[in-house]
């Protein structure tokens, strides 16, 4: 049997995130149309495994995905035949056969998110889908102030919305905010993993920051359970876009 592993890259926009979580997946979500697919490829019931399970409306650069299968077709082959039959908006961009114990989430090291923000008057009528559109100028000193804080271990419980009993504690190895136009501003979040709703919640916190609406000290606060976060940016502006492994 063969484990073949995936890169994919998607438009988030109109699934209802990786994977519906305690329902049976469909051809809304993402992992739900790529199953079918392969589904009719092989004639197998596969099983997939990914390295992080986005929520409805985010967007993935860089998907990692993994599944076995008996088939006789090469990584090439599937990468061709899935991006001939997947929709539009979901691309295999790499396949390759990896080892018999590689897993997409057990092996995981880190993963990515960048949060994309355009500022100013006009909104960006092409790239809309693809960020979150704040009118007024960000004090991106102040955001970095408060990113800063995020660094390192923490009990991320006031950053989520969901209820779990799973371990809330986190390890964030990076937390910047830059620049690449001078009407746009990316947060970029790496972390050993994230719990639901975590890198919106981040942001949207970070966003207040720099409008003035609260200061830097209010995520040291948030972590200690002093002070609520700010409100979830739109996934629209959410991008996976980095999964690292050893």
């Amino acid at each position: 049997m063969k484990n073949i592993k995936l890169i994919l890259e998607y438009d988030g926009t109109r699934y209802q995130g990786w994977q519906q979580q305690g329902r049976k997946d469909s051809s809304e979500t993402i992992s739900g149309r790529l199953t079918a697919t392969l589904r009719r490829m092989t004639g197998e019931n596969i099983e997939l495994f990914c390295a992080a399970r986005t929520e409805p409306g985010v967007h993935a650069s860089c998907q990692t995905v993994n599944f076995k299968t008996e088939s006789s077709l090469s990584p090439s082959q599937f990468r061709l035949a899935l991006n001939q039959y997947l929709p539009l908006d979901i691309a295999v961009l790499r396949a390759e056969e990896v080892w018999e114990r590689f897993h997409a989430s057990l092996n995981l090291l880190t993963q990515t998110y960048t949060y994309r923000i355009k500022t100013g008057a006009e909104i960006d009528v092409f790239r809309r889908k693809y960020l979150h559109h704040i009118s007024r100028p960000l004090d991106i000193p102040a955001m970095k102030k408060g990113a800063a804080s995020l660094v390192g271990v923490h009990d991320f419980r006031g950053f989520s919305s969901g209820k779990t009993k799973k371990n809330t504690k986190k390890e964030v190895l990076a937390a910047d905010i830059f620049s690449p136009a001078s009407d746009e501003l990316h947060i970029l979040l790496e972390a050993s993993s994230f719990l639901f709703q975590m890198p919106r919640l981040i942001a949207g916190t970070l966003a207040e920051i720099g409008l003035g609406l609260r200061g830097a000290e209010c995520i040291p606060a948030i972590l200690s359970g002093q002070e609520p976060s700010g409100n979830p940016l739109p996934p629209s502006g959410l991008c996976l876009t980095g999964t690292r492994y050893e």
